[in-house]
């Protein structure tokens, strides 16, 4: 199985990038895993959060494949602790799921199409991130999953 992270927008904090850099050298340990940034919509401004969900979404739809199976990172998702996560994980890695694609979007969130194109809406925390932090929390949760999975020593629950 391949892991695609499709997100929008780039890591503005050399701390921040130097986070994501640690763990997707981490997970590709265990599982290739694809990168996809796309550029922040500046058409409309701050005054119309709709048409960037909306360009945006567009755009994140074009890197998503027919035959993924979607998680969209959302603040109104289902949370889910770590365990289930890898339990998740480890369950599409046994039935051949070819690619699972996690969406982050960028400062105004994902279209309607997008969500509705998901095939769970997860939320991180009920806490507020920035998409940045979003894209950091992801990728150790899935390093965290391969631990799990490979009952290796990594998470201490």
């Amino acid at each position: 199985m391949k892991l695609r992270l499709v997100c929008v927008g780039k890591m503005s904090a050399s701390y921040l990038r130097d986070a994501v850099e640690d763990y997707a050298l981490r997970v590709q340990r265990y599982l290739p895993l694809e990168v996809v940034e796309l550029k922040e919509e500046k058409t409309g401004g701050k005054n119309q959060p709709d048409l960037i969900r909306q360009k945006e979404g567009e755009r994140i739809l074009q890197r998503i494949s027919s035959q993924d199976w979607v998680v969209v990172l959302d603040e109104r998702g289902r949370l889910q602790d770590s365990v289930k996560l890898a339990k998740l994980v480890e369950r599409h890695m046994l039935d051949g799921t070819q690619a699972l694609t996690a969406v982050i979007g960028g400062a105004y969130g994902l279209s309607r199409e997008v969500r509705q194109r998901a095939d769970l809406e997860l939320s991180l925390s009920p806490l507020t991130f920035t998409h940045q932090m979003a894209r950091v929390l992801w990728l150790e949760q899935l390093y965290r999953s391969m631990t799990i999975i490979r009952n290796e020593p990594y998470h201490n629950a």
